[in-house]
């Protein structure tokens, strides 16, 4: 199995694309039903292919020249800071290869990448127990406030990339248009 960045200049930028967002459908779809995985794989395809490439990072394992498994940070701005934070989302390993580790490694890599890019913080909004693998916490409202409202308060989370805690953000926080949309949260 390989890790990449993945290049959303290169010439088959669309072709993968299309294949890395027929990753996340099958993934969502074996896991929460069609609908769901209609829904994660426009979020993908949206956040590929309008969002700015300064503020999107795609990360993707492949396995046998496939794609295998894929991550998604894209920029996460503060109306009173300048902090440098991403949000993780979506993450998505192919069901034939789910429990092996792979989007711990796919996270950790994407992670490495994004400290070297001067990336502060990484917030999702996700299961719990997952996330915990690979060092996300529980971080309340009141610390750091999330860009829409959120279904389930308990599912966001954040990791410091430089520092073992984080300091509280007042003011609203901002994420990029394609997932700036009440379903998603």
């Amino acid at each position: 199995m390989e890790l990449s960045k993945f290049r959303l200049k290169n010439k088959c930028r669309l072709e993968k694309i299309k294949e890395i967002k027929q990753l996340f459908i099958k993934t969502f779809s074996d896991s929460e039903g069609e609908s769901e995985g209609k829904l994660i794989g426009n979020l993908v395809f949206d956040l590929m292919t309008k969002t700015d490439s300064q503020d999107l990072h795609a990360f993707i394992a492949i396995s046998n020249k496939k794609i295998i498994g894929s991550i998604i940070f894209s920029r996460l701005r503060f109306e009173r800071s300048q902090i440098n934070a991403f949000l993780l989302s979506p993450v998505a390993v192919h069901p034939a290869y789910q429990g092996k580790g792979i989007g711990q490694k796919l996270i950790n890599f994407g992670h490495t990448d994004l400290k070297k890019n001067g990336v502060e913080l990484v917030f999702t909004y996700g299961d719990i127990n997952f996330y915990s693998k690979v060092g996300y916490k529980v971080i309340p409202e009141k610390v750091v406030k999330a860009p829409l409202e959120l279904s389930y308060p308990e599912g966001w989370l954040a990791q410091s990339l430089v520092s073992d805690n984080i300091e509280p953000i007042s003011g609203n926080s901002y994420c990029v248009e394609a997932i700036n949309k009440p379903e998603y949260w």
